[in-house]
Parts: structure tokens; sequence; C-alpha cells
């Protein structure tokens, strides 16, 4: 009796650790998800914020082609210095975010005269960033064009 008692125990602990396992799965895909949206949305919001200051003119004259877009995300973080006599340096980014899909700090970048489906960068300057991951997202759509 007590072996069978012994068997049925484990065969109930194996049903709900293989109903469990897909729920986790889920779990981290939905967080990773929430972190890559955030990580966009303050890479983003960081470039037009350079955009807008240099736009006023506080970096003084912008360099031919960039049109007044970063010429790379390491700007975001290094600083850019105002235009001024005390040269205060103006930091938009504390750090480059990592993407939770491929665990690195490299993203995509996008120039403005690049194609908005284009997976290579002009290197003029930075206009959007994307993930270089080639994983699907549960609706079809790939992440690396969120």
């Amino acid at each position: 009796m007590t072996l069978v008692e012994l068997i049925v125990a484990f065969t109930i602990l194996l049903i709900l650790s293989t109903m469990a396992v897909p729920l986790a799965r889920a779990r981290v895909r939905v967080e990773r998800e929430r972190a890559l949206r955030y990580a966009l949305d303050d890479m983003r919001q960081a470039i037009d914020k350079y955009k807008d200051y240099c736009d006023a003119g506080y970096f003084g004259t912008p360099k031919l082609g960039t049109n007044c877009y970063p010429e790379s995300l390491d700007i975001l973080v290094d600083g850019q210095k105002l235009n001024g006599p005390d040269g205060k340096k103006v930091r938009f980014l504390r750090r480059i975010p990592r993407d939770p899909f491929t665990g690195t700090t490299e993203w995509g970048l996008r120039s403005d005269q690049d194609d908005p489906k284009s997976t290579s960068w002009g290197g003029q300057d930075v206009f959007d960033v994307y993930s270089k991951t080639t994983d699907k997202a549960p609706d079809g759509s790939n992440y690396s064009e969120w």
C-alpha cells in the first residue's frame, strides 16, 4: 500500500510541475518584453531630448549630416558640452541599457536617412534604436520592429 501511495504522490507532483513550467516561461517572456519596451522608450526619449537641445542651439553649430541627432549612443552617456562660458556637460542616459533578449548593450541603430525597415546603419547619426534579436513576439511581430 505504501509503494502505491508513493507512486501516486510522485505522479501528482509530476503533473503539477509540467503545468508550472509553461507558466514560468510565459512569465519570463513577459518580463523580458517589459524590460525591452522600457529600454527602447528610455533611449528614444534621450535621443529626442538631445535633438531638442541641439535644435535650440545649446551645443553650438551641429555637425553636417547629423541633422542634430547624436552621432552614437555613447554621446548620450558621456554627455555633450553646452555652448557657453562654463562648458557644462549634459548627459541624457546614465548607461546604455542591456537588451533583455540578447543580453548585451549592442543595439541596432538607424539613421534618419536609412530606410525604416533597414537592418544596416548608415552611420550618419542615431535616429532610432531597435533590438538585434531574431525572436518573435506572441502576436507574430519581430521584437526588432518594436
